[in-house]
């Protein structure tokens, strides 16, 4: 007799199509980051999810997202991303310190006004649509399903760091200690946006935190 897939194993298999031509697109494509944010992974990443959700499960997109959030609530949530974005940044400062031998914020001079920008642009659709698709999407299943928040955020982040291997390919920067940097950073990143995405039930903090982020390594280490 065959066996009936699980809602949880259609889901991983979207993600694997997913990741899919994602890779495909980031081994053939060399488009601009403006593209690739706004364009590429809303396409990718996030229309999937959307029809998935809206008409395979017929469920209401925004509360299986858990982006249907009260003002209050919105408040906390920025709150403490800022909070979680000032140990990021401190972590960040004193690493580059070390590495500097010397107390130091930047690598290069600092950023102009129009760079700051388009970081900021840039890193809130990066967290926007990755957060949809790893921690709305993928862990909210595998923890629908098992209930077991270690496992599903565990297994959650390896799948997203899966998804940003193909970055591997394309960036020669990535090689020596800035890789296992990427690897460890990327993971840790992943744990605590789990973590607080179940704890909170909101989707909002995790997408502001990895936005914060984003934009600390594109100033810092411009």
């Amino acid at each position: 007799m065959k066996q009936k897939t699980t809602p949880t194993q259609r889901a991983l298999n979207l993600w694997a199509v997913i990741l899919i031509v994602w890779a495909l697109y980031r081994t053939y494509f060399k488009m601009p980051s403006w593209f690739d944010e706004f364009v590429a992974k809303p396409l990718v990443f996030v229309l999937p999810v959307v029809y998935y959700i809206k008409n395979i499960e017929k469920k209401s997109v925004l509360s299986e997202l858990y982006l249907k959030l009260k003002p209050k609530k919105i408040i906390e949530d920025v709150v403490y991303s800022l909070a979680v974005a000032v140990i990021l940044v401190g972590s960040a400062a004193l690493a580059l310190s070390i590495r500097m031998k010397k107390p130091t914020l930047f690598v290069g001079p600092l950023p102009s006004t129009d760079y700051i920008i388009s970081a900021v642009v840039l890193a809130l659709a990066t967290g926007i649509t990755e957060e949809i698709l790893s921690r709305g999407f993928v862990l909210k299943k595998l923890y629908d399903e098992s209930k077991n928040m270690y496992s599903s955020i565990f297994l959650s982040s390896i799948l997203f760091f899966f998804l940003h291997v193909p970055i591997l390919f394309s960036d020669y920067r990535m090689v020596g200690n800035v890789l296992v940097g990427f690897i460890l950073v990327d993971i840790m990143l992943s744990i605590i946006n789990g973590y607080l995405f179940i704890q909170r039930k909101s989707l909002l903090m995790p997408i502001l935190i990895h936005a914060f982020y984003n934009i600390i390594v594109a100033i810092i280490f411009i």
